[in-house]
């Protein structure tokens, strides 16, 4: 693979936690404003802007050790978006469920590409 399409890569990983984060910020602001929900955002909101903080860091890294402890704390913060997400009330809103399912779905999805980098990096 040449460093470009390594570079277009890392970009579109990059473009994709990001939006995550944003998606995410755009859902919670529908979500019915109950104690428990105030509780889980906050979480949320933490967890998922640290899947693709972390991975910008693990792209900065000097060293393979650092590189690797990055992308798995991306993996376990994607891991904890997927549990914070399950955990909030839509209020049987049935299209805040559809879009948080999305949301559990893309969580999913960077937990498991997150892994396989880990695990071709080890």
């Amino acid at each position: 693979m040449s460093n470009e399409a390594e570079g277009s890569k890392r970009y579109d990983l990059e473009e994709r936690t990001f939006q995550f984060a944003k998606d995410v910020r755009l859902f919670v602001k529908a979500l019915p404003r109950t104690i428990a929900n105030e509780q889980d955002i906050r979480q949320l909101v933490r967890a998922s802007g640290s899947v693709g903080a972390n991975y910008i860091e693990a792209n900065e890294s000097l060293s393979k050790k650092d590189f690797v402890m990055h992308i798995r704390i991306s993996r376990k913060e994607s891991k904890e978006s997927r549990y914070w997400l399950r955990l909030l009330d839509t209020g049987e809103n049935i299209s805040l469920d559809k879009s948080r399912d999305a949301l559990i779905q893309e969580a999913i999805e960077l937990m498991n590409i997150f892994g396989s980098i880990v695990r071709k990096s080890e």
